[in-house]
């Protein structure tokens, strides 16, 4: 007998652009009883058992209460007994049970969307795990991960903050390597990517517009519509990681890029049937352009110098304590208070350097080293208003005779 669940779901899978033939596959009715209800213009009445149950007058309000608030069994007995329950808590919970298999059996409801090539990528972080530095630290290692949706090409990359900086030099990074943009890049719902209800990071709005996509997000709590890029991360765990070990950062994203075009991009897929690098051709994607300069605030600490990426670098003494902003362009680092850029380096080739303008540091020496000045005032007051009385030396004369 069909019920309503499948009668909505032959019609949402119809919506989906599904075939007949694919339809009664999944569902597990004939074709003829699919194209029978698709036809059919009118909603067909489905009819409550003949024998209604104790609980059936209160599974509106059961149901309304319990999808708001997940109330238990034994708080909505509580609710329906002084509007005329007679039954036990038993039926109630009967009813809950009910309703909990059926949002289970919804949410596993996947449809799968093969996009064209070039369309579509995904994106995705991952925590792989927090580690023990040399000083006793804890770090958190984060995995960015890219999944060209056609070509199933792969791209990741390891890092140490999720911050949004880092996210556009990871997916500069991604271009960089696998060759171009997407069209439409789809993302989880991050706080660096949505900022509210239908409102995306305006600064990452501004990046995809310099590097020609359009940026989205799935439907909120249904995570399953970019599966291609969370079973890419299922995949990442256990052939990349799992029983390895990495001297550093450093070392841990040359073997993740070698991984990914060796063994990632090369193995036949087990959707496509076909070795992501033998299609990534076909994705024509837009050939990458120039770095983004993305601005990222910084306060100048008190040895003139400002931290960024993982290294250091200089700025004139007169903005010590103050925040500036930070950019990079063609491996040149710019720091700007306002619209004047008050200090430009090369980049640091690895992190943890310092890079120092020799006019910064000797302008930091001279305004540290004390001059010359003049003694201390005491903290107390001596006024010399009575006069002291001064002896002749005739008397310390006699004194000694």
């Amino acid at each position: 007998m069909l019920t309503r669940a499948d009668y909505m779901d032959i019609h949402f899978l119809k919506r989906e652009g599904l075939s007949i033939r694919e339809i009664a596959r999944r569902s597990g009715l004939s074709r003829n009883t699919v194209r029978k209800y698709l036809r059919s213009d009118n909603t067909p009445r489905f009819h409550p058992p003949e024998r209604p149950g104790k609980v059936d007058a209160f599974k509106a309000h059961l149901e309304a209460r319990w999808r708001e608030h997940r109330l238990s069994a034994v708080r909505l007995l509580e609710e329906i007994r002084p509007m005329g329950y007679k039954g036990s808590v038993d039926g109630v919970r009967r009813f809950l049970r009910t309703l909990r298999s059926e949002q289970t059996r919804t949410g596993k409801l996947t449809v799968r969307f093969e996009t064209a090539p070039g369309e579509q990528a995904q994106v995705d972080w991952q925590h792989a795990g927090a580690f023990t530095d040399p000083r006793g630290r804890k770090v958190k290692v984060y995995a960015f991960v890219m999944v060209l949706s056609f070509s199933r090409a792969l791209f990741a990359c390891f890092t140490t903050s999720m911050a949004l900086p880092v996210l556009l030099a990871c997916h500069e990074e991604a271009f960089r390597r696998l060759g171009g943009a997407l069209r439409r890049i789809l993302y989880d719902n991050m706080k660096q990517v949505r900022v509210g209800p239908g409102k995306l990071n305006a600064q990452l709005c501004d990046f995809a517009a310099h590097h020609g996509y359009l940026p989205s997000t799935h439907r909120a709590y249904r995570p399953r519509t970019k599966g291609k890029v969370e079973r890419a991360i299922q995949y990442l765990d256990g052939s990349l990681l799992r029983g390895r070990e990495f001297a550093d950062l450093c070392e841990l994203n040359a073997f993740a890029w070698h991984w990914c075009e060796r063994t990632a991009n090369r193995r036949i897929h087990a959707t496509t049937k076909a070795r992501p690098c033998d299609l990534l051709p076909m994705e024509k994607l837009q050939p990458a352009r120039g770095p983004w300069p993305f601005s990222e605030p910084r306060k100048v600490d008190q040895e003139s110098f400002v931290a960024w990426r993982g290294s250091r670098y200089s700025v004139p003494p007169a903005h010590a304590g103050k925040t500036v902003f930070v950019e990079s362009a063609a491996g040149r680092v710019y720091i700007r208070s306002g619209e004047l850029i008050v200090a430009e380096h090369p980049q640091a080739a690895r992190a943890g350097q310092s890079v120092a303008e020799p006019e910064h540091l000797a302008e930091v020496w001279r305004l540290s080293v004390p001059g010359p000045h003049a003694d201390k005032a005491p903290s107390w007051r001596l006024s010399f208003e009575t006069a002291v009385p001064v002896s002749p030396l005739s008397a310390y004369a006699e004194v000694s005779a």
